[in-house]
């Protein structure tokens, strides 16, 4: 059997980066391939530090850096969720041990990692996630930099995450993204980047969660909802205000309770007393039951826009990002492009969401995205 080198980011603490991995294992192993994650160990050597330094005057890298270590200084002044929350990421962590079966060795090093990589694997596979976002690039892990030459380098669904590659990245950017034997992205702005970089056309295929059908994803979920119905699923990454007051009219209309997962990526004190429910210990199969079993889904996330469409819900999308900015809301927008689903995006009007999706229109839409979209890997893989 022939054995695909996966770089995905298996360790982030994250529901959506959790089940695409899922799904990306599950696809390559009906392809009839054994897929296994590649872990890799930096190692602190004068050639690393020297490959590293750029990305100190990454802005983007840097200022991920501090805003990650700003969250954790903020929740660190409540002890008690601050506790919550490293249990929470224990949950992540066992939950990966538990469905991320086939890991390979830890290659501590570059050198080592290109050594054992050539001989350990006969193809390789990154994506799907942000992993060529401006500020990951300086790792050349998630760009497939260790592969050998002569072996297939597939990206299956890889995402920039932004609308455009600052000008000081963009060779390196087109040198990588030229060593691969197939490219595909989830964004309609990411095949635009790829042929301005390359002049190749990159196929645009779905998310690996939507590989996958709603009945698929149902079979791992538990028969009894961790929370009784009716309730809103209220599912914020971002620190908008705004979207907070929005859902709190949603509950006074409805006199629904609202449902919360607090302080995934910040920490805002305000959330310490938003949501009637809130939830801690949930892995990535409770935070599918919350969908699933919702009344309404409010969120500004893209992987809770994904699972709320797969599960057929009313739900609203909120822009977690500024559109001032070199924008970040570019997967939701060519999401929504592809299945015709603009106006589920929240524009002031929160009582929209009663307003009926035609989900029939929705599935047919999907289902020829999911075939062209594994047509795509069966070709690039199967060789």
């Amino acid at each position: 059997m022939r054995k695909v080198g996966l770089s995905v980011c298996y360790d982030t603490r994250n529901y959506g980066s959790q089940l695409q991995i899922i799904a990306t294992i599950k696809t390559i192993e009906g392809l009839g391939l054994y897929p296994e994650i590649i872990r890799y160990r930096k190692k602190i050597t004068p050639c690393f530090i020297i490959q590293t330094l750029p990305r100190l005057f990454n802005y983007s890298f840097v200022i991920s850096k501090l805003k990650r270590n700003n969250r954790d200084k903020k929740a660190a002044k409540y002890p008690k969720v601050f506790e919550r929350i490293v249990a929470r990421n224990n949950l992540f962590d066992r939950f990966a041990e538990q469905y991320f079966h086939d890991f390979s060795p830890v290659f501590e090093g570059w050198e080592n990692l290109v050594k054992e990589s050539a001989r350990r694997y006969d193809l390789f596979l990154c994506g799907s996630d942000q992993l060529w976002l401006p500020n990951n690039l300086g790792s050349h892990f998630y760009t497939l930099e260790y592969a050998p030459d002569d072996k297939p380098k597939i990206s299956y669904a890889t995402s920039f995450g932004v609308s455009k590659i600052p000008f000081f990245q963009r060779n390196s950017t087109s040198r990588f993204l030229k060593r691969f034997s197939s490219l595909s992205t989830r964004e309609k702005t990411g095949v635009r980047i790829i042929k301005e970089l390359t002049n190749i056309e990159a196929a645009l295929v779905c998310d690996p969660t939507l590989l996958l059908t709603q009945e698929e994803w149902g079979e791992m979920i538990h028969n009894t909802p961790a929370i009784e119905p009716p309730y809103i699923f209220c599912y914020f990454l971002g620190s908008n205000l705004d979207h907070r007051t929005a859902a709190e009219a949603l509950k006074e209309a409805t006199g629904y309770n609202l449902v919360t997962i607090p302080f995934l990526d910040d920490f805002m004190e305000s959330d310490l007393n938003f949501g009637d429910i809130q939830l801690y210990d949930i892995d990535s199969i409770g935070f599918m039951d919350l969908i699933r079993h919702a009344s309404f889904v409010l969120t500004d996330s893209y992987h809770g826009t994904i699972f709320s469409i797969l599960f057929q819900k009313k739900f609203l999308t909120f822009d977690r990002f500024g559109e001032e900015k070199n924008s970040r809301n570019n997967r939701i927008d060519s999401l929504f492009s592809v299945l015709k689903l603009e106006d589920r995006r929240y524009r002031g009007d929160v009582m929209i969401i009663e307003s009926s999706i035609d989900y029939d229109r929705v599935s047919l839409i999907l289902d020829d995205i999911r075939q062209n979209s594994y047509g795509y890997l069966k070709n690039a893989l199967v060789i």
